[in-house]
């Protein structure tokens, strides 16, 4: 898993309009967070968004597949972050829309946890 320095610099200039968004690198790829939640994921140089229940037909209607990795143990495991759709790129309207539905599945999925486990900031 790599992720180019170049394709990051693209993804914070799209997100420039979404507000303050924090790059973190890890485990090879890099996890977009926006007050104190993760809601994007870089991986090989796709973008990935967040999902949940409430999101995940936006995902489906596209035919946008879920991110997962296979451990050292041979185990598949699938995360909850789908394919942005490539028009995102092209589309700043788009980007916002999907940053957004990724950023509200992170903060849905925070308030479910417990109250001192929870992350998330004003």
């Amino acid at each position: 898993m790599a992720v180019s320095d170049e394709f990051v610099d693209l993804i914070k200039d799209q997100l420039v309009q979404f507000g303050h968004v924090t790059f973190k690198k890890m485990f090879g790829g890099v996890g977009l967070f926006a007050r104190g939640v993760m809601f994007g994921l870089i991986v090989d140089d796709i973008l990935y968004f967040k999902k949940d229940d409430d999101n995940a037909k936006m995902f489906e209607d596209e035919g946008l597949g879920s991110f997962g990795y296979e451990s050292k143990t041979g185990k598949r495991t699938v995360m909850s972050y789908c394919r942005a759709p490539e028009r995102v790129f092209d589309e700043a309207d788009e980007m916002m829309i999907w940053a957004d539905a990724g950023m509200q599945a992170a903060i849905r999925a925070d308030h479910a946890k417990p109250k001192s486990k929870q992350k998330l900031t004003s």
